[in-house]
């Protein structure tokens, strides 16, 4: 069975409606973070000091979902978080091989 890690680079919070929407699928386990970069859209300008001083950032916040499916539902997955985010970008890979740790299974079966 083939398996496929997504990531999904968002500059918007919207981890939510993109979970829920997975949940329908019964996409299981989701892992999420918030980090700082720079992409091709600078982030908005900061007003300081009663609008006298303008501060661009340098990096602005961006949220990042990863995901491992199997290829059964890598379409299925792309098509909601397409669906339930304005931007951003999916990146998409390929699994090799996975281990469990706990009981050293070798290619868990995520089909489910």
């Amino acid at each position: 069975m083939n398996l496929y890690k997504i990531e999904v680079y968002l500059p918007k919070n919207e981890v939510m409606a993109i979970s829920e929407g997975l949940k329908e699928i019964e996409v299981g386990g989701l892992t999420v973070f918030k980090k700082r970069g720079r992409g091709k859209h600078p982030p908005p300008e900061i007003h300081a000091s009663k609008g006298s001083e303008i501060f661009r950032p340098q990096f602005s916040t961006k949220y990042v979902v990863e995901l491992i499916t199997s290829e059964v539902k890598k379409s299925k997955a792309i098509d909601i978080i397409r669906k339930n985010s304005s931007d951003g970008k999916i990146f998409i890979s390929p699994i090799i091989e996975t281990i469990d740790i706990s009981t050293g299974e070798i290619n868990s079966d995520y089909s489910k």
